[in-house]
């Protein structure tokens, strides 16, 4: 771990009121090193540069604090769906070691590469699953089991929420990172959202200190059990959202 990683992981964290342990500051040294040395090999992010990767990928990742103030006191159950390289549940798992996380990717190479990085951190209650929503969605071991389901993946909220609403139990919350003005967005979902058993609880935007861009948590509460006819089959969340 460099002094120049450490200072700036944790200056950008000061934010967020975020302290981290050192070993949880090398943690996140040797989980960058990882992500450089895989993505030589096959692609996971097109942000490598270490500055980028602290504040787009980790930081951002543990901004969902500001949605949820109380993560950091429990041990909920946490779902990232669409994870890609790990993210926010890698980062999330790192700072608040209590929580009890589940990984999803379509790919099995990024699965593989996850399941790399949760043994050379040796992270405990944390596990890779290789899936696509839509089918994890519908397991009983999965369905409604979790107190918070988070994605960052790019898809419209529509379509985010029919993937990741099936997962949380009556009572938690889906939240979405997205980036940009999502007020059209969010208007547009609203009817999707009702469909899913759920409600919009709280919008919040910020911007992060070491970038430019516009951030937006948007919180979902999921109100009932959900309808068994969601999620529909793989692939038609996508091709059709729900109005």
């Amino acid at each position: 771990m460099t002094v120049e990683f450490k200072d700036r992981l944790n200056e950008e964290l000061n934010q967020f009121s975020i302290k981290l342990e050192d070993s949880q500051i090398i943690q996140f040294y040797e989980y960058y090193e990882i992500l450089v040395e895989w993505n030589k090999v096959m692609n996971l992010t097109a942000i490598t540069e270490q500055n980028e990767v602290i504040t787009k990928h980790f930081v951002d990742s543990l901004a969902l604090i500001k949605s949820v103030e109380e993560i950091s006191l429990n041990p909920y159950r946490i779902i990232d769906i669409g994870t890609g390289a790990g993210f926010p549940g890698i980062p999330l798992k790192i700072a608040f070691p209590q929580l009890k996380v589940t990984l999803m990717d379509s790919l099995n190479k990024r699965v593989k590469f996850l399941n790399e990085v949760i043994e050379k951190l040796e992270l405990k209650q944390i596990q890779a699953v290789h899936s696509r929503a839509e089918d994890l969605g519908r397991e009983k071991e999965y369905r409604e089991k979790y107190d918070l389901s988070v994605s960052r993946a790019v898809a419209n909220l529509s379509t985010l929420s029919e993937y990741c609403m099936p997962f949380v139990k009556p009572g938690g919350y889906f939240i979405s990172y997205k980036s940009g003005k999502i007020e059209e967005e969010l208007t547009s979902a609203k009817h999707a959202i009702f469909l899913l058993s759920g409600k919009v609880s709280g919008v919040e935007s910020f911007t992060l200190d070491g970038a430019d861009a516009e951030r937006t948590l948007v919180k979902i509460e999921k109100v009932n059990e959900i309808s068994k006819k969601y999620p529909r089959k793989a692939g038609v969340p996508a091709k059709e959202p729900l109005k």
